[in-house]
């Protein structure tokens, strides 16, 4: 349990650090109007504070940053999430009332609006892929080696996808894999049935096919909703001007991972509703774990219009981005679209 003293130092060098990129030393700290504790004093606490996980010092003559844990304690404890600048707002307030008829431009113009005000890569998915269940799937062979899945959806939506018959599989084969699919995947959200195919499902095809592998490359095509092209970027090149993202290495793997469809829409589609914080090594993929990424679901009239990321370094404006979002959650989003 951090005392109110150590709270207000941890609270003053993530904030100092997320402005400078710099390591904070206990004298820059000691001039802050907000603390008012001697050098040597702030110094013993910043080693209490590191002793305990919650900074570290890069170098051994440097002052200190923020841990992982630092920032997950910032996010959770001292954050003020009612503080945001009368401007963002307006800018927010003014996108609502063009009142955009089509629900994906909206999404994709609010990922444009965030990434320009945060300087951060903002991440927009659809809300089809999270609302619509499977409702039963159908094969129909043209000839010997070409056949049509029928993807029908509980709203009704009809998806026709043309596929390629691996030699060796026959089309009884395939039509009773299919049925056990049916049987399996009913009412199972359509951005699960991937998911749902290679954990839950491919030793059980596995024994009525001996082709199994060329028949979960086939289904593997079916199922693939990153060519659905729901999902928006913006400011993904933002990454570049982060200090702490000189290294190319590590610019390449994270901008490689923006541009991989499907690992997006399994990160979000894990993600709790509202707004959720992953920081650093909380993120299950390796590329951003020197990231932090803020999700939010939003809503009109409760019904579902899509899930929205901002991605950035660990150093990220926490407060501020929380804030750009809790103004577009349920609330604000139906006041502007009634």
């Amino acid at each position: 349990m951090l005392t109110e003293r150590q709270k207000m130092i941890l609270s003053a060098i993530v904030n100092d650090y997320i402005h400078s990129a710099e390591p904070i030393g206990s004298r820059s700290i000691s001039k802050r109007n907000d603390v008012g504790f001697s050098p040597a004093t702030i110094r013993n606490e910043m080693s209490d504070l590191e002793e305990m996980g919650f900074l570290e010092q890069p170098h051994t003559s440097a002052g200190r940053i923020p841990s992982h844990k630092g920032y997950r304690y910032f996010v959770d404890h001292l954050i003020n999430v009612s503080k945001t600048k009368n401007q963002e707002i307006s800018s927010i307030k003014n996108f609502f009332k063009k009142r955009l008829d089509r629900t994906e431009e909206n999404l994709q113009e609010v990922a444009s609006i965030l990434s320009d005000m945060t300087q951060y890569t903002s991440i927009a998915l659809g809300p089809e892929l999270f609302n619509t269940t499977l409702k039963h799937l159908q094969f129909i062979s043209i000839n010997d080696d070409t056949g049509v899945v029928i993807i029908v959806t509980d709203t009704g939506q009809v998806e026709n996808k043309k596929v390629h018959i691996p030699e060796g599989i026959s089309i009884t084969d395939i039509e009773k894999c299919i049925n056990i699919l049916n049987s399996r995947l009913r009412g199972e959200p359509i951005i699960s049935l991937k998911q749902k195919l290679f954990n839950e499902l491919g030793n059980e095809l596995k024994k009525y096919v001996s082709q199994h592998h060329e028949l979960m490359q086939m289904l593997d095509d079916v199922f693939d909703t990153s060519k659905q092209e729901r999902i928006y970027m913006s400011g993904t090149t933002n990454m570049l001007t982060q200090p702490e993202f000189k290294d190319v290495s590590t610019v390449k793997n994270i901008l490689d991972l923006i541009n991989e469809t499907q690992t997006w829409i399994n990160l979000f589609s894990n993600a709790p509703k509202g707004i959720q914080v992953t920081i650093g090594t909380e993120n299950n993929a390796k590329q951003i774990q020197d990231c932090s990424l803020i999700t939010a679901t939003y809503k009109i009239e409760g019904h579902s219009i899509g899930t929205i990321g901002i991605l950035g370094p660990t150093r990220m404006e926490y407060e501020r981005v929380i804030n750009l979002l809790n103004h577009l959650t349920d609330d604000l989003v139906k006041f502007y679209y009634r």
